[in-house]
């Protein structure tokens, strides 16, 4: 709403206006431009010229959503699905995406799983088998192998940490 308003108020037109991406119809003056990034500044918003750039957001929102926010077990594996959601091939993806970020996709993927895993062991709603199925892990002995070489803990010492935490937290 926040992006209609200000296209509005510089006259813009515009067709689709979706997350991370608006369809402006017709030209944009270089004073326009200016001052619709300096509108979406002031909201903590960006305007994104590069295409890289842009490419690089795209990926990093279908992966975020992709691990924090679908329930289902990913039916195909997760580079099928980024170049099926982007239109584009998974090597060309992966080179953009390491060129620009200085990571892989894949250690990206791996990051926002294992904050995914740590959020649903604090939640305590299902054990580590159930996690590990939806989460897309062969075995739970992976998820724990992944989880430990990033955390430095086993799932287990980590849900054992957190409620020792909220143990000493209640009785003070």
């Amino acid at each position: 709403m926040m992006v209609k308003s200000e296209l509005e108020k510089l006259g813009l037109r515009y067709g689709v206006v979706d997350l991370g991406d608006v369809e402006v119809i017709g030209n944009i003056s270089a004073d326009q431009r200016i001052k619709l990034k300096a509108a979406l500044l002031k909201s903590g918003l960006e305007l994104m010229d590069d295409q890289r750039a842009i490419l690089i957001e795209k990926i990093k929102n279908v992966i975020v959503e992709m691990v924090h926010y679908t329930d289902e077990p990913l039916k195909v594996n997760f580079s099928d699905y980024l170049s099926e959601k982007l239109n584009y091939d998974y090597t060309y993806l992966a080179n953009i995406f390491s060129e620009v970020t200085g990571t892989t996709i894949e250690k990206f993927i791996i990051a926002h799983k294992i904050e995914r895993v740590k959020e649903l062991l604090l939640y305590d709603e299902l054990n580590l088998s159930e996690i590990s199925y939806k989460l897309n892990y062969s075995s739970v002995a992976h998820l724990s192998n992944q989880f430990k070489k990033v955390t430095g803990l086993t799932p287990t010492f980590f849900k054992q940490l957190k409620r020792k935490k909220r143990i000493t937290l209640e009785n003070v």
